[in-house]
């Protein structure tokens, strides 16, 4: 049986996520996912929370890493599914088999992009969205999902 992690939470980042920091710098940035990783661990733990992070390029595995966030009881996921975004009917419904408290994160402004960006059936399965804010986003996302669990910063 699986470890519970009930002060855990899941941020999962789909394909191409693991190419930040080289991948069109010009839209995406500088930052890595090793930095994606760190803030959010960093943000987590403000709240009294760990972050696990997983990244994969395979949309099966994403959506064992979302069972297993049920199995552990995690308190919520923080999602960038990248490009499965807009494809993965998938996704959406584990998302919404495992009923965990979920926030959808991108890095660019998907509504300002191609046409078939702006879409997203991950963010049908969210409570809430966030895009264009850059890295930044994972900051704000967590802090939304705080809100959501009703946990306060720790002093």
């Amino acid at each position: 049986m699986a470890e519970p992690a009930t002060d855990t939470i899941l941020v999962l980042n789909g394909p191409n996520l693991n190419m930040l920091g080289t991948r069109e710098p010009e839209k995406y940035g500088h930052a890595t996912l090793a930095d994606v990783e760190a803030l959010c661990r960093e943000t987590a733990a403000t709240f009294g929370l760990k972050a696990d992070c997983r990244q994969s390029n395979r949309e099966g595995e994403l959506i064992d890493f979302i069972h297993e966030a049920h199995a552990r009881k995690m308190k919520g996921i923080i999602i960038n599914a990248g490009g499965y975004s807009h494809t993965s009917i998938a996704l959406h419904d584990a998302l919404l088999a495992v009923q965990i408290p979920t926030v959808e994160v991108h890095v660019t402004n998907i509504h300002a992009r191609e046409s078939f960006r702006h879409h997203s059936y991950t963010a049908r399965a969210a409570f809430a969205s966030l895009c264009g804010f850059g890295i930044e986003g994972y900051r704000l996302a967590i802090q939304g999902l705080a809100a959501k669990l009703g946990i306060k910063p720790k002093a």
